[in-house]
């Protein structure tokens, strides 16, 4: 393959929701550039995208493949996404590196909510879309409700350059209002340009109309052009368009049959003509705001998005080239560790063809093999120190514990999940201390299921997945005070430690303590030391020595504070976390020889505990924000089912044809919410979670957790 230079490049991912035909049309667009010889099916399983076995399993795509065709001179690089909500790291790593995006809308459905969702992702990264209208050889297909569908969406971004002449079992011809001419497609993809029908000449025009006009209103000078000559020519409709794709100001639409291969030629033109080069998109920031431009003279740069394990490669890394150019043997440093990588080979790649080549320029979409210790969102740099922002993925929707069914295999199900976790940055995993379970987040619980069939298929470790218990939050709500001597006589050395303290609720700008009521009694406080602590699992930890007289020897006061922390990381109602407390031990008494640290830590952890159990203890739970997504038909139902999960809603809106509804939800009621919104709505929905805060649970919840816990004290 020749080196392409940065003008000829064109980097675009494939978009849509499931079912638009993704796969099947980049097998169109991979058999137009000669690089297949023959176009595989999904069905068949033997399509170059959808290569891996889960994949063909499914019939879905489930990870991006990166492929690339040739066309008039220019190298197009594509990225065949997921098109479910529950693979959309997928669609975050493809937008990082390519720029423009095709988006695949089924017409027999028109806009799905994985459309939107997926605009809405494009809008985020403010990457240019145009659309492709597929399918419409169905006999459902049906081009007038899908355009409208369309503009309801995104509004008059929406720009017709084509419209099927006959939508249908029979469609075999497109018309096209920029160049007024009619494709007449034949079985074997190729077709023939004919005049427009006389019966579709007004429609035709009326059309090319609204093209003309929108292709002017992007460019001054298209404007003053159009209105001395009330036209444009084909080449300033082009120069229109690119300005008002660039700029994201219009989704021109175009016509497809991707499983006939009709449509595509001109879609190619189309990227070629007006899709923006890397070199016209420009530059690239940093992570400390320097401008890198997309440059072949500049020293070379490389941005790592995605790493995958291959039998027979190994470790298969995916680049883009930020800056430069770069060569087989090449050596380069890792900018986050520091690590010195030698390229030692370069490949294109179209799925699992991979084609060697020598070099490769700013731009351009490549992979190479055995790197030593570089991974997902990392930079190699050749004579410059430059390192560019990781991949931003989204917060995870779904939680589950997971166990290996044999326990001889949990290390070696820890080193496979960190594994896989690198392949798909989505896929969270951790360790919870607190918890004692190894906690797996993803996208939801098909994304889940995916990483267990990987488990047991690929790395052939059975586990379980177990309902992931909720880092509940304990506190307290008033005063209290407690005692507690420690007192132990074995022979020889004893134990002797008694303390007496004070607990009450912590929160910002209290006063310091002073002076205290409490039952008909009053105590006053002479404050000797304090320390504050920000505790790891949030809020804070006040502790005063107010002692006197010499109660309590000093060198013991660090012994009580380890007894009272001991009883924080697992405190007295269900064991969880307490936080926001402040505690001022006042009095004790001491042993001349009995006394020792473990006596006083014993002795402050449980007047701590009993303390605690006084000041009317509340359990807090971990609330979170949701903003669900659905189609007004389905608001009810979903509404019904977030007020069944002691929601609270925030308030609702609308955004492109879609209802949004903005709830506060508890952690504990979104235990497989992806799956019921799912079931809700048949798959039309979608909701994005993050943390919001702790609150306090309802008596009632208070009590079943209590009884929970001692329940399982018992057993234990």
């Amino acid at each position: 393959m020749k080196v392409y230079q940065t003008s000829q490049i064109r980097n675009v991912a494939l978009l849509g929701n499931s079912g638009s035909g993704k796969t099947t049309f980049a097998e169109d667009l991979l058999l137009e550039g000669k690089v297949i010889d023959r176009r595989g099916s999904v069905q068949a399983k033997t399509t170059v995208s959808d290569y891996s076995e889960v994949e063909q399993l499914y019939q879905r795509s489930i990870y991006p493949t990166v492929l690339y065709t040739e066309y008039k001179d220019t190298k197009i690089n594509f990225i065949d996404t997921p098109g479910s909500d529950d693979f959309c790291g997928g669609i975050f790593s493809a937008f990082r590196v390519v720029d423009a995006g095709i988006m695949m809308v089924n017409a027999q459905n028109g806009v799905e909510v994985g459309t939107e969702t997926i605009e809405r992702h494009a809008e985020s990264h403010n990457k240019p879309l145009m659309m492709v209208v597929n399918q419409l050889d169905s006999d459902k297909a049906n081009f007038e409700n899908t355009i409208e569908s369309l503009r309801q969406a995104f509004g008059g971004k929406i720009v017709e350059i084509q419209y099927p002449y006959n939508p249908g079992t029979s469609f075999d011809s497109i018309i096209d209002v920029m160049q007024m001419k009619m494709f007449k497609y034949k079985a074997d993809g190729s077709y023939e340009t004919l005049d427009i029908p006389a019966g579709e000449a007004d429609k035709a025009a009326e059309l090319q109309q609204k093209l003309i006009e929108s292709a002017a209103e992007y460019d001054e000078s298209l404007m003053e052009i159009f209105f001395e000559e009330g036209s444009l020519t084909e080449e300033q409709m082009f120069k229109g368009l690119k300005l008002g794709l660039k700029n994201r100001e219009c989704y021109p639409v175009f016509c497809a049959s991707a499983a006939n291969n009709i449509g595509t030629r001109q879609i190619l033109d189309f990227i070629v003509n007006v899709m923006p080069s890397p070199a016209e998109i420009g530059e690239e920031k940093t992570t400390s705001g320097e401008v890198v431009p997309c440059d072949a003279s500049k020293p070379a740069s490389l941005f790592v998005f995605k790493t995958s394990v291959e039998q027979h490669l190994g470790e298969v890394c995916y680049f883009r080239v930020m800056s430069g150019k770069v060569s087989e043997a090449m050596d380069m440093n890792n900018a986050q560790n520091g690590i010195k990588e030698r390229i030692s080979q370069i490949y294109i790649s179209a799925g699992r063809k991979r084609e060697k080549v020598s070099d490769v320029v700013a731009g351009d979409i490549a992979c190479t093999v055995k790197l030593k210790g570089t991974r997902n969102n990392q930079t190699l740099n050749a004579g410059t120190d430059w390192q560019y922002p990781a991949t931003s993925f989204p917060n995870p929707k779904f939680r589950t514990a997971i166990k290996a069914a044999v326990e001889s295999d949990e290390q070696k199900l820890g080193e496979a999940l960190n594994r896989l976790s690198q392949e798909d940055p989505t896929i969270l995993v951790e360790y919870s201390k607190e918890l004692k379970q190894v906690i797996v987040s993803g996208q939801g619980e098909h994304h889940i299921n995916i990483l267990k069939w990987n488990l047991s298929n690929n790395y052939k470790i059975e586990v379980n997945l177990l309902a992931p218990k909720i880092p509940y939050r304990e506190t307290i709500t008033k005063v209290a005070l407690a005692d507690y001597r420690h007192k132990k006589q074995s022979g020889g050395a004893g134990q002797f430690g008694e303390v007496h303290l004070l607990i009450e609720p912590y929160y910002d700008g209290m006063p310091e303590p002073k002076t205290y009521k409490i039952d008909g009694k009053e105590l006053t406080l002479n404050i000797k030391g304090k320390e504050e602590y920000d505790l790891e699992w949030g809020g804070k930890l006040q502790y005063y020595n107010c002692i006197v007289g010499g109660a309590i020897d000093a060198r013991f006061m660090p012994a009580i504070l380890k007894g009272i922390m001991e009883k924080m990381e697992e405190g007295p109602l269900t064991g969880s976390y307490a936080r926001d407390i402040r505690v001022a031990v006042y009095d004790g008494k001491m042993h001349p020889v009995d006394s020792n640290e473990i006596s006083f830590k014993l002795a402050g952890r449980n007047a701590f505990k009993e303390a605690f159990k006084k000041a009317a203890p509340k359990i807090m739970e971990p609330i979170y924000n949701v903003s669900v997504f659905t189609p007004g038909d389905c608001m009810g139902d979903v509404m019904s089912d977030l007020q069944n999960r002691r929601s609270i809603i925030a308030g609702m809106h609308s955004v492109k044809g879609f209802q949004v509804i903005n709830a506060q939800v508890p952690l504990a009621e979104l235990d497989k919410y992806s799956t019921t919104l799912s079931s809700l709505t048949s798959g039309r929905a979608t909701y994005e979670m993050e943390f919001a805060e702790y609150q306090q649970v309802p008596a009632d919840v208070q009590s079943k957790l209590l009884k929970a816990y001692e329940e399982q004290e018992k057993d234990e």
